[in-house]
């Protein structure tokens, strides 16, 4: 699977600028409203040093990692969720992605100029949730006429027009989808309906590079609604990460280190991302290539690996397993499996991070 997060915010708080710095791409940034019309995307390669570790192991020149792609969409303002500033266009635009990286200003600088006149990442926050929220209402009302009236013949539709009743009342007391839903099977139905605020959200906390890594009273606020709503937060200078993006590769570590930083914005944000959405990597290794892939974390084995395809999942036999660190230690699949520590699983194997694993199926 590959992650897909959006990036949301109101207006001229950094979203095109942090897009082109962690993307490489120019999407247009400048100092006033709706600037980006359709949404632009960018794919990024996820790091992780222990693919060439093992690539070193098996002796491939080819590792192919992990994906993230990243969808810069135009900046909401209030009344978005009615149209304002073309904001039906822009929401929609929200209902495909994984998680929604929300970008809140929290940097003063009198040459940028703010939708609502001053700096308040509360505020800003409770907007863009608000408008989410106005816009899953507006779309369950516009759906439950239809499943009361189906849902008489269809035992389906009658569990799915209970979640769509809860999740009506709950967006009418001010409290997004992620909140309303709570078992798995509700979670599943509520799925089919794509809603905006059902989306986990990872803050960014945008701050001029003085307030690198640790923040200011803006950033400060913007924890303490992350962590009382259950989401994910991280401090980054989206104007930093451009000039990062612009040093050659070598230069990069020396200049992270000077501003107290051990991983740029974008590997801070990946891992926030996987750790946010339940996410984890193993890996296939051989002398064609290493290669990454994304399960979610409690994935069993013939899950794992219906990631590579679905046949593998519908044809699985077992999954023989040998820990990465074991490979890199001892030297060889052979070692490792001298060492009693190449394991073969069944269906029932939970896969680990970190696992190198080759899968035996027939179909």
């Amino acid at each position: 699977m590959s992650l897909r997060c959006g990036i949301v915010g109101l207006p001229n708080v950094g979203k095109s600028t942090l897009f082109n710095a962690i993307t490489a791409k120019q999407a247009e940034a400048a100092n006033y409203p709706f600037c980006t019309i359709e949404p632009n995307v960018g794919t990024v390669l996820v790091p992780d040093e222990r693919m060439q570790q093992i690539a070193d192991v098996v002796k491939t020149p080819t590792l192919v990692p992990a994906t993230l792609e990243i969808v810069d969409i135009a900046g909401l303002v209030k009344g978005a969720s009615k149209g304002e500033g073309l904001g039906n266009q822009f929401l929609s635009h929200i209902r495909e992605v994984d998680a929604i990286v929300h970008v809140v200003r929290c940097f003063e600088d009198d040459n940028i100029i703010h939708v609502e006149g001053r700096i308040d990442p509360a505020d800003d926050i409770v907007t863009i949730e608000t408008e989410l929220m106005l816009a899953d209402l507006d779309s369950m009302e516009r759906r439950i006429d239809r499943l009361r009236k189906n849902a008489r013949k269809d035992k389906e539709l009658l569990l799915q027009l209970d979640v769509a009743e809860k999740i009506i009342s709950g967006l009418s007391d001010g409290i997004p989808v992620r909140k309303i839903i709570e078992t798995p099977e509700e979670q599943a139905i509520a799925r089919q309906f794509f809603l905006l605020s059902s989306k986990p959200i990872l803050f960014a906390a945008n701050v001029a590079e003085t307030d690198l890594p640790d923040g200011n009273h803006f950033t400060r606020k913007v924890a303490e609604i992350a962590e009382a709503s259950g989401s994910k937060m991280l401090i980054i200078s989206a104007k930093t990460e451009a000039e990062i993006a612009e040093l050659p590769e070598e230069e990069r570590p020396e200049f992270l280190e000077s501003l107290g930083l051990h991983l740029s914005g974008l590997d801070r944000l990946i891992k926030t991302a996987y750790d946010l959405l339940g996410l984890q990597t193993y890996f296939t290794a051989g002398e064609k290539e290493v290669h990454a892939w994304t399960i979610r974390k409690g994935a069993a084995a013939p899950e794992a690996a219906g990631a590579i395809h679905s046949d593998f999942e519908k044809g699985f036999i077992r999954a023989e397993v040998m820990y990465y660190r074991d490979l890199i230690e001892l030297g060889s699949e052979q070692k490792v499996k001298v060492a009693g520590k190449l394991r073969s699983e069944g269906k029932e194997y939970i896969v680990r991070d970190g696992d190198v694993i080759v899968f035996r199926f027939n179909v």
